[in-house]
């Protein structure tokens, strides 16, 4: 089809080995769309005529319906595979016009970027639907308490709701880098052509305006080049995939027989072959693997691309494999994440156990040491410190089963002024619940800040999924408008 500078067919070894058909169906129906609007806009300029653009819209339009109708084995890629449709169907001179002022350089970019586009508003509406599952578990889950952990040891006392909004937070950065993303790849290349644009007096606004983006990419050798925004999506995606990964190694570890805060639903697990006994997160654990696989995905794009000059090269093909590779993972990800939040299933009377045996109560006993007795804070914690030592010596005794006299001989090394009595008295009343009523500080896991922290989320999430909802309006009225002027020419 191209081989007009090369008169020899094509090697079948290298066709096969150069050819990227298989991947570029996933594009195909952005090429339909991207062909429609460049030959509505050729012919409002004057340069086709009106019953040559009926043909080949037609032809467009059951090539969009029936895609199983193209070649997939003869032809490099699917923009040469629907060119060569409508040259066999209406001859050179009719289907010859379709990539008048268009090259494939600027056409693959165009396609990649309706497709990312797609795939934000997809991923996004997804990350929607599972911090909506968090908040809805959070809530259900305020009171109830559990430790919290640093180097995975006891450290303070918190909720499990806590543990929740944290991920929260987290995919709503996930969200935030996703939209910022979204208002770089909303910009049309159609248009740049190769490299350097074209004599023809093309109308890039109006192909732009057709095909639902709010812009163009004004330097030709920019938008045919760069692939900077890409890199930025699929980087965002392996930043989510960490986010999923460690909360998935957070319910795997939970979900232990050691731990036994949580039981992941059967319809989310697997069993051995060999142990009857087994109930294994296989889920949670492809999870983790996965992140791996977008963060490879990344890496790989970012070789591609390291150290090409400037102008379209091959090399770029190998890209677009790897990101409809992680946009998929991500979205699978996403669903089974929000099906294994919703029904989880949460032990409340063990985490309570364990925050009730565990000694992460002791900064808040150090807290009250300086509050109550305005004593150092590197005082109280030697003293809360030489406690617990004092306890586990006692076979991992409660620090509240202490007798006065244990407590006597710690103050006798350190603080002689304070009282073991009163000291044993703050001590025995500061439990778990009490602690987290204590809590003051902005963003602790105290009960009134969780459910403040859920409404005011519930309100933010609303406010994305109106902008998400904008968004793929703004998309869908562009293309049902592009659909009625197509369908307007066929008919006329």
């Amino acid at each position: 089809m191209y081989r007009s500078r090369t008169h020899d067919v094509l090697d079948t070894s290298a066709l096969g080995f150069l050819s990227s058909t298989e991947s570029d169906y996933h594009l195909l129906s952005y090429d339909v769309l991207g062909s429609e609007a460049h030959t509505i806009m050729l012919h409002e300029i004057g340069l086709l005529p009106r019953d040559n653009l009926k043909k080949i819209l037609k032809l467009l339009e059951e090539i969009k319906r029936h895609p199983a109708s193209l070649s997939r084995d003869k032809f490099e890629d699917i923009h040469e595979s629907i060119e060569g449709h409508l040259i066999d169907k209406l001859g050179y001179e009719i289907g010859g016009m379709l990539q008048t002022a268009r090259s494939r350089n600027d056409q693959v970019v165009l396609d990649t970027h309706m497709m990312i586009r797609d795939h934000i508003n997809k991923i996004s509406k997804a990350i929607i639907l599972l911090i909506d599952s968090f908040l809805s578990k959070s809530n259900d889950h305020i009171t109830s308490v559990m430790p919290m952990y640093t180097h995975l040891q006891h450290a303070q006392i918190g909720t499990f709701s806590h543990f929740l909004l944290s991920y929260t937070d987290l995919l709503f950065r996930d969200l935030d880098r996703l939209n910022t993303t979204y208002t770089r790849i909303n910009k049309s290349p159609l248009g740049a052509c190769a490299i350097g644009g074209s004599s023809i007096n093309i109308d890039r606004n109006r192909t732009a305006v057709l095909l639902g983006f709010e812009d163009i990419i004004n330097n030709s050798i920019d938008a045919t080049s760069a692939r900077d925004v890409i890199v930025e999506f699929v980087a965002s995606l392996s930043i989510m995939m960490l986010t999923l990964s460690r909360i998935a190694e957070d319910f795997i570890i939970w979900s232990t027989v050691e731990f036994g805060y949580v039981e992941i639903p059967d319809k989310y697990s697997s069993t051995s072959s060999l142990m009857p006994q087994k109930k294994n997160p296989d889920i949670l654990e492809l999870i983790r693997a996965k992140a791996a696989s977008i963060s490879g995905s990344l890496i790989t794009i970012i070789s591609i691309i390291n150290s090409l000059p400037s102008g379209y090269s091959r090399d770029f093909q190998d890209i677009k494999p790897e990101v409809i590779r992680a946009s998929s993972t991500i979205l699978g990800t996403l669903d089974v994440m929000k099906g294994i939040i919703q029904d989880l299933i949460i032990n409340k009377k063990r985490m309570q156990q364990a925050a009730n045996n565990s000694y992460a109560i002791s900064l808040d006993i150090a807290e009250q040491l300086v509050s109550v007795n305005g004593i150092s804070f590197r005082t109280a914690h030697n003293i809360v410190g030489s406690l617990v030592k004092k306890a586990v010596s006692k076979d991992n005794l409660p620090m509240s089963k202490l007798k006065e006299e244990d407590v006597q001989e710690v103050l006798a090394t350190i603080n002689p002024n304070l009282k073991a009595q009163e000291l044993l008295r703050i001590i025995q009343e500061l439990t778990p619940d009490k602690s987290l009523k204590l809590r003051s500080s902005l963003g602790s896991p105290n009960i009134q800040q969780q459910r403040q922290n859920i409404t005011i989320q519930a309100e933010r999430l609303k406010e994305y999924q109106e902008n998400v909802s904008k968004r793929t309006r703004h998309v869908n009225s562009a293309f049902h408008n592009l659909s009625q002027i197509v369908e307007n020419y066929i008919n006329s």
